[in-house]
């Protein structure tokens, strides 16, 4: 059963809780508000006529989505739940509703009621997953060619080095593990609450109507 919170501040980690983020997220979303805030305050100051109430606009509209889809989005691991903060909303469930953790082109946590959540802080990385493949694959060659008493090229070379699980898929393999190991738990009972972000919400539609008006009587 999910139960909607619109009113209850967001909880805070905590010093126990694992945190899966986006790190090209982070440093893409950083980039983009010092482009927005550098374009939008010169627009602002040397502007004229409408020009700076267009800038204004476009930046109550834009730094709230642009903080929405890179800085915001985060996975985190309790001890008891998993938190999952999206764009514009933030799912909490308890290990023992969590019925599946699926990962295909997208990550995504199954909860008992059949409700499925997307873990944007855990993107899926196709040519990740091919590399890792592929360091698969030679490891297991290698590892025949020892057996064998070969000496084989990847064995030479190293080129089995490195990971053998895309980060995403072995962040998807951890949060099985933790929901294997507290699902059952009593403290990990209780209800999915859902908590829209408002503060996201708010302003970028405020800005959205803004930069309408003003486009409208222009």
């Amino acid at each position: 059963m999910t139960t909607p919170d619109h009113q209850s501040p967001e909880p805070r980690p905590t010093a126990k809780d694992v945190i899966y983020r986006s790190p090209l997220a982070l440093v893409a979303g950083v980039l983009l508000l010092a482009l927005a805030c550098w374009l939008g305050f010169d627009a602002l100051v040397r502007g004229h006529g409408r020009t700076p109430w267009l800038a204004l606009a476009t930046l109550i509209l834009a730094v709230p989505l642009v903080v929405a889809f890179t800085l915001r989005p985060a996975v985190f691991s309790g001890e008891d739940r998993l938190r999952v903060r999206n764009p514009f909303r933030s799912v909490t469930l308890p290990w023992g509703e969590v019925a599946s953790l699926r990962s295909g082109y997208t990550n995504e946590v199954v909860a008992n009621s059949g409700d499925k959540y997307q873990l944007w802080a855990v993107p899926v990385s196709l040519r990740a997953r091919k590399k890792a493949a592929r360091r698969q694959a030679r490891a297991d060659a290698a590892a025949r060619g020892g057996k064998s008493g070969g000496f084989g090229l990847g064995g030479a070379l190293g080129d089995h080095d490195g990971p053998t699980r895309a980060e995403s898929d072995q962040i998807i393999d951890d949060l099985r593990a933790t929901v294997e190991r507290r699902g059952p738990a009593k403290t990990a009972q209780g209800e999915v609450t859902v908590r829209w972000a408002y503060e996201v919400i708010a302003p970028a539609v405020a800005g959205a109507v803004l930069l309408a008006v003003l486009l409208a009587v222009g």
